[in-house]
This record gives structure tokens, C-alpha cells and sequence, in this order.
């Protein structure tokens, strides 16, 4: 469509510029939930920082609920696939775990703001208590790789495999808090820290 000058307009009414697809309006979205929490993010909100209207968001979506589910549904669906990958499945108990643990980081660094999201969730809705539920079953999955690791004797068996557990999504979900993508720490680098802390510490050899 072009306006009365010739100039294109897109179907979100910003002239010149192609019109924003889902994509871009969830990572928007997902932003703006983060620096001003969800409930207090209006659909004004998010239209004002898009540039556009109302209405061109709810050519996307019904509601700003389905944007927090999709949202909450990437963090979870990636960190989910990590589960289902070859190197979580076979192999020794301790070798599955780092697999686990190495993949989580990487969701984490590649999909910050929506893990961010993911995290920060309080249970104040139907959406985030069925997410905080996925969640739980990633975090049982890990749970019973230690449990499988401790039997087998790769990890110690005197500290609580609770305490283990927390401990681990402790250091790794810290990460949402202090990571800064583009730095001179890359990803790689990071999940390797990550994983020689949680098996060898830090203390000299």
C-alpha cells in the first residue's frame, strides 16, 4: 500500500518502513516485559515502542497474554529440546549432566531476554503457572541426572542431591543477572566455566 505522497506504507502504518512481523513485536514485547514487569506493560506501551498502533499488534495477537505465553513458550520449548538431544540421552550419568548443563547455558545466552522473562515469573496468571510447571519438569529432569550420577559414582554422595541440584540452576540462572552478550566472555567460554566450576571448583589441583 503506498500513501497519498507515493510513499510505502506498511500494514502497521509506519510509512517507508515494511511492516514488523510477530518476531520483532515478541522481542519488543519481551523487553518491555522485562524493564517494567508484565502487568504494568500495556499494549499502549508496546505500540508506542513499536511505532505503530494497536490494532497492528492484534494483527498478530489477541491479547498481550499470547505474547507472554509465546514468549515464555521459546525459553521453555529450547530449553526442553536440550533434553532431547542425543547427548542427554546416552551415555554416563555425569556426561548426560554436563551435556544438560552446557545446553541450558547456551539457551540461556542465545534467548537472554526471554529466559530473563522465564525466570522472573511469579505465578500470577494462568499462562505463568503452567510455564513455572514446564519449568519444574526441566529442573526434575535435572534433578534425576544427579541422582543417576551420584549412584554411579562420578559425583559425591555426601551432599544432599537436592542441595547439588539447587546449587547448579543457582550458578546458571545467576547468569540472567550479570551476562552481557557481545563481551569479551563468549558463550562457549561460559558454558565451559560454568561447567568446570560445578565439577572441579575452583581451588588449585
Amino acid at each position: 500500500m503506498t500513501s497519498a505522497t507515493g510513499e510505502r506504507r506498511g500494514g502497521n502504518g509506519r510509512v517507508g518502513r515494511e511492516p514488523y512481523d510477530l518476531a520483532a513485536i515478541l522481542d519488543i514485547a519481551t523487553a518491555a516485559f522485562n524493564e517494567f514487569g508484565y502487568e504494568a506493560t500495556s499494549m499502549g506501551v508496546l505500540a508506542e515502542r513499536l511505532g505503530t498502533s494497536k490494532s497492528a499488534i492484534y494483527y498478530h495477537v489477541s491479547s498481550k497474554e499470547d505474547l507472554l505465553r509465546l514468549a515464555l513458550d521459546r525459553a521453555l520449548g529450547e530449553l526442553e529440546r536440550v533434553l532431547e538431544q542425543e547427548g542427554a540421552l546416552e551415555g554416563p550419568a555425569d556426561s548426560r549432566l554436563r551435556f544438560v548443563l552446557r545446553g541450558a547455558v547456551r539457551v540461556l545466552v542465545d534467548d537472554l531476554p526471554y529466559v530473563t522473562l522465564l525466570l522472573r515469573l511469579r505465578g500470577n496468571s494462568e499462562v505463568e503457572r503452567d510455564a513455572l510447571e514446564r519449568r519444574r519438569g526441566f529442573d526434575h529432569a535435572v534433578a534425576k541426572l544427579v541422582d543417576e550420577a551420584r549412584v554411579e559414582g562420578s559425583l559425591r554422595a555426601d551432599i544432599d542431591a537436592r542441595t547439588t541440584t539447587r546449587l547448579l540452576f543457582g550458578m546458571i540462572n545467576s547468569i540472567v543477572e550479570w551476562y552481557r552478550p557481545g563481551g569479551p566472555l563468549t558463550p562457549d567460554q561460559l558454558a565451559d566455566d560454568v561447567i568446570t566450576v560445578a565439577f572441579d571448583g575452583v581451588a588449585r589441583a
